[in-house]
């Protein structure tokens, strides 16, 4: 039954790449035209295609493939965070009290992870990546930090999850210029990531949401986490589901908001706002 689900939310997966790859092209074709100067800073080919590093009014875009944004970078201030996608990461992050270690399936521009360094007290960070470039990429000209904590190891997380390390956070955030990566809707994976964590850990997942603002693939995750994981929808389309190690794990409010206090000392802006939106499993 799980694999016969698993292929049917495949299926979907792909139809819906196809209409919301369409939707972000054109927007963003509808955003670059609306810009005065845009300035192609840094342009490499890997075997998946274009990767590219363009600024434009103070902001500096990674794209793949065809103008297709995958982050954004206040390259001034690396630690300003546009999307609230991504910050609501980071809150997510602050449900653990004390995380000392974390891996991060995809690094995109690697602010998530920069701003995660700087306000968390993580002591090892483990970063898998499918594109050799990104890492070099991203610390020339996306103020990404070679911080000494961090391992950076190249290849398909899909093959590299067995031989990760496990952490008390998991940030699953692999996308490509035509959406999430399969691992995004993929039951067995989703299961290794779950396991890879420590206990008291959590498992943040950026997923795309569906018309009805529920994360693509609910069923498969409400099958496999048995309803036990909690989700802050934002405003560019998605869902991030926050994914505990276990069905006797809670996240605290209380903690949240003193977390996010904390924070905004650091990061000098507040993102708890973000807490009124968190929500148990979609129905």
């Amino acid at each position: 039954m799980a694999v016969w689900l698993s292929i049917g939310l495949l299926v979907l997966l792909a139809g819906y790449h196809l209409y919301h790859d369409w939707q972000v092209r054109k927007e963003y074709r509808v955003l670059v035209e609306q810009q005065l100067e845009r300035t192609v800073i840094a342009e490499e080919t890997d075997e998946y295609g274009v990767i590219r590093v363009v600024e434009a009014n103070g902001f500096r875009y990674l794209e793949f493939g065809d103008n297709v944004e995958q982050s954004c970078v206040l390259y001034e201030n690396p630690l300003w965070l546009k999307y609230d996608y991504t910050r609501a990461m980071v809150l997510a992050s602050l449900c653990h009290e004390h995380p000392e270690s974390a891996l991060f399936l995809g690094l995109g521009a690697g602010s998530l992870s920069e701003v995660c360094l700087a306000v968390l007290p993580l002591e090892d960070v483990e970063i898998l990546e499918l594109r050799e470039p990104l890492p070099r990429m991203a610390m020339q000209h996306l103020g990404m930090s070679d911080d000494p904590r961090l391992t950076i190891r190249i290849g398909d997380a899909l093959e590299l999850i067995d031989s990760a390390e496990t952490a008390d956070l998991i940030y699953l955030d692999m996308y490509t210029d035509a959406g999430p990566s399969v691992g995004h809707l993929a039951w067995a994976f989703l299961a290794k990531c779950q396991d890879k964590l420590n206990p008291g850990g959590w498992l943040i997942i950026n997923q795309w949401a569906t018309q009805d603002g529920r994360p693509l693939g609910a069923a498969l995750f409400r099958g496999l986490f048995y309803r036990h994981y909690w989700e802050i929808p934002v405003k560019e389309g998605n869902v991030i589901l926050l994914v505990p190690y276990s069905l006797e794990q809670y996240p605290s409010l209380e903690l949240l908001h003193s977390q996010a206090a904390r924070v905004a000392q650091i990061l000098g802006y507040d993102i708890s706002y973000l807490i009124e939106n968190m929500r148990p499993a979609s129905e």
